[in-house]
């Protein structure tokens, strides 16, 4: 009996010893990996290359969101459109059919006193995403801190959060991607949006956006804090939602249109 007990306990040892250097095998090759393939000819940078510590779990204490001046946001200036997709690797090609675009500058008008206003346009940030809920691969989620991203690792390129937005925020890669930046992969063949330049955010800063914008146009903030610059401009003056009656209570807000 003793020794039928004594072979069993050097059975399970070894199992648990195999299973803990498999287990050490995955975490060196996950580790050393500096992509990662999602399709033939489609390759990404390791999203595990994000600067925030795998520690810190983003939680719903902040919310970010930004604010848009229309009054101050001069016609005809491009800084905030240069610096996002210099920032995030996004090249013009000289095609507007397909060109992908993180941010882009709309002109709007008001049809009773004809009044033109030029505001960037970008991913709204919605608290409740229509692009989330017609994923059918989970490839468009939120974060709990508001910020909706795409994992370009699922993301299959069916185009239905592209058709379900209702602000055009969403592009579609057709190009081969060349010069990609680590913390914004990019991939032929799925969809890709405004991340307000989440890998900022989890480092403290603010989005490349608003850093170039000479006009003080744009203020980015959290929303929860009541302190912070964006929460206080909010109180001061009104401000609208674009689109406010579709109720998806959007993270982005305007100030005079």
């Amino acid at each position: 009996m003793s020794e039928e007990m004594t072979d069993k306990s050097t059975d399970i040892n070894r199992d648990q010893v195999g299973n803990q250097s498999r287990r050490n095998f995955v975490k060196k090759a996950a580790a050393s990996s500096a992509v990662a393939a999602i399709a033939p000819g489609v390759v990404l940078y390791n999203v595990a290359q994000a600067s925030r510590d795998a520690s810190e779990a983003v939680t719903d204490k902040s919310r970010w969101g930004m604010l848009i001046d229309a009054n101050k946001c001069a016609s005809g200036c491009s800084d905030c459109v240069d610096a996002c997709h210099e920032e995030n690797g996004v090249h013009q090609l000289g095609r507007p059919a397909t060109d992908a675009q993180w941010i882009r500058k709309v002109q709007l008008r008001d049809k009773q006193t004809s009044k033109e206003y030029n505001i960037p346009m970008l991913c709204q940030h919605c608290e409740h995403p229509p692009c989330v809920d017609v994923c059918p691969t989970g490839a468009s989620f939120k974060r709990a801190d508001g910020i909706v991203l795409v994992d370009k690792h699922i993301c299959i390129g069916c185009r239905y959060c592209m058709m379900a937005c209702p602000y055009k925020a969403r592009s579609f890669i057709h190009e081969d991607v060349t010069d990609q930046q680590p913390h914004a992969p990019r991939g032929k063949g799925t969809v890709e949006s405004c991340t307000f330049c989440v890998h900022r955010v989890d480092e403290g800063r603010t989005t490349a956006c608003v850093e170039a914008c000479e006009h003080n146009a744009m203020i980015f903030g959290d929303l929860n804090d009541p302190a912070s610059q964006i929460s206080q401009e909010l109180k001061k003056y009104p401000s609208r939602q674009l689109r406010s009656d579709l109720g998806l209570n959007q993270g982005v807000r305007y100030r005079n249109i």
